[in-house]
């Protein structure tokens, strides 16, 4: 079992950063895809972006493509997500996954939450105009 606690949410101000941290416990990280979703009231969760276990390979949301940036650390068992000029429409309860298979990003943004076994709680970000 890999357990996910993401923290580094908040309020900001449209055209902000922020930076979004998962840290990882149970089993190391470095053998699985990582990923970030988001979800808001009344919609499915949605895809955002993940990185493949080596870190060589990523893959974006069209949403959300040259502001958003995933990182990760597997000796830290920790994974970043750099969000720049932000919109209110990003506004969303951010979730960190793991999954053990790494896919295409067309699969990634249909597909969504099947391509990941673990989930953790999510962390908000609510971006005001």
């Amino acid at each position: 079992q890999v357990q996910l606690v993401e923290s580094g949410g908040g309020l900001v101000q449209a055209g902000d950063s922020l930076r979004l941290s998962c840290v990882a416990s149970g089993r190391t990280i470095r053998s699985y895809a990582m990923g970030w979703f988001r979800q808001t009231p009344g919609k499915e969760r949605e895809f955002v972006a993940a990185i493949k276990s080596s870190g060589d390979t990523t893959h974006y949301a069209d949403s959300v493509k040259g502001r958003f940036t995933i990182y990760r650390d597997n000796a830290k068992n920790t994974v970043s997500l750099q969000m720049d000029n932000l919109k209110p429409e990003d506004t969303a309860v951010y979730v960190c996954a793991a999954g053990e298979a790494w896919f295409s990003g067309t699969y990634y943004n249909r597909a969504g939450s099947s391509s990941m076994e673990y989930w953790g709680k999510g962390t908000l970000v609510t971006v005001s105009s």
